[in-house]
């Protein structure tokens, strides 16, 4: 990117007095500093008004909004909607980024994310790490809990990967799409539509879109983010909603982004598929084959095969097929779970395969 567009980071702030002089001061002391801070104050009756004030007072970078959202629009999707249609208002050609107000980024945080931006890619997540400061000994098992679905996550993943690999987002990488570290080129969000209506989980429905688009995603497993750990959060299905029920009981399911291994390879090596018979690079496979293999009409599968973007026509597959409906994963088959991922990591580890050379649409066997 030009070194003349700008950098506009963009912070939706509702009562959050407790952190907001942390979060501000990590994003004015970055070792390349934004062209505007964005923040968006909504229905505050705290001190945050005040604390904000103060600090554009030593900052010209901060640009403050107020607004006074209605019951029914005051959550955390459409103040983090609001806000980076501000941000895009002064952002021209550069790039956006946006946080929270309860997190602390790293001194490097807006230069590593430009830096990823420069190597070609249209997005980056960061990770949202939890302060261990903020989590007392009760949260334990919920940490342990957290890093027992991670590890499922990410070892299928890295299957995931080595079937269908992505040149912009290669391996190392992680799965998380958190508000509290996402940057974007401000071209592709307005190309978006900006920020999708919903009361939460704005970050993940964002990515999702951009992803119909076939934005370039980078998961970037060096940007980290330090969150809050608090139970009371702002938004209603938030991470602060989760941990408080956990810590009454563990979940029977977790997290919805796990799915059984068998299913987690069988959606990988479908979506490899599908993008290989875009390509043309399976000429001789007929319509009919793969509209059976899915278990969907063939007029389904050429309308997927002749989308104009590829994200449009996975989730035309995905939502159609009943091979790919999902499933969600039991605490209690977590454990079995994870096993399947590991051996089917290490054969493929071992076998050196890669999708488009070698490995069959039948071939799940090595996963049971």
């Amino acid at each position: 990117m030009s070194p003349n567009e700008p950098t506009i980071v963009a912070v939706p702030v509702r009562n959050e007095e407790f952190h907001l002089n942390s979060c501000l001061d990590a994003l004015v002391a970055q070792t390349s500093p934004a062209d505007k801070i964005v923040l968006l104050l909504n229905n505050c009756t705290d001190d945050s008004r005040a604390i904000c004030q103060t600090a554009k007072q030593f900052h010209a970078s901060i640009q403050i909004v107020e607004c006074q959202l209605d019951d029914h629009e005051a959550t955390a999707g459409e103040a983090r909607r609001r806000t980076i249609d501000h941000a895009l208002g002064v952002a021209a050609d550069g790039v956006v980024l946006t946080t929270d107000a309860d997190s602390v980024v790293p001194v490097t945080w807006i230069a590593d994310n430009l830096a990823e931006i420069a190597n070609g890619v249209d997005c980056v997540c960061g990770m949202a790490v939890i302060d261990p400061a903020g989590c007392g000994e009760d949260r334990r098992r919920l940490a342990f809990d957290a890093l027992r679905e991670a590890l499922l996550l990410n070892v299928q993943d890295e299957v995931a990967a080595m079937v269908d690999p992505d040149p912009f987002d290669p391996w190392p990488r992680h799965q998380q799409h958190s508000g509290a570290s996402i940057a974007a080129r401000a071209s592709l969000l307005r190309r978006a539509g900006g920020v999708p209506r919903v009361v939460s989980g704005e970050d993940r429905a964002l990515i999702a879109r951009l992803a119909g688009l076939d934005a370039k995603i980078r998961h970037a497993p060096h940007i980290q983010v330090r969150v809050s750990g608090r139970l009371h959060g702002r938004a209603s299905g938030g991470m602060a909603e989760t941990m408080r029920r956990r810590l009454q009981s563990q979940d029977r399911l977790t997290d919805d982004m796990l799915e059984p291994t068998v299913d987690a390879y069988r959606r990988v090596l479908t979506r490899a598929r599908l993008r290989r018979l875009r390509l043309g690079d399976i000429i001789d496979e007929p319509i009919d084959r793969v509209a059976t293999d899915l278990l969907v009409l063939p007029d389904i599968v050429s309308t997927a095969r002749h989308a104009p973007h590829f994200g449009t026509a996975w989730d035309t597959i995905q939502r159609a097929s009943p091979m790919l409906r999902r499933r969600r994963v039991a605490f209690l088959d977590l454990a079995r779970e994870t096993r399947q991922a590991l051996a089917l990591r290490d054969h493929l580890r071992a076998a050196k395969v890669q999708c488009r050379e070698r490995l069959d649409w039948q071939d799940v066997r090595h996963a049971l």
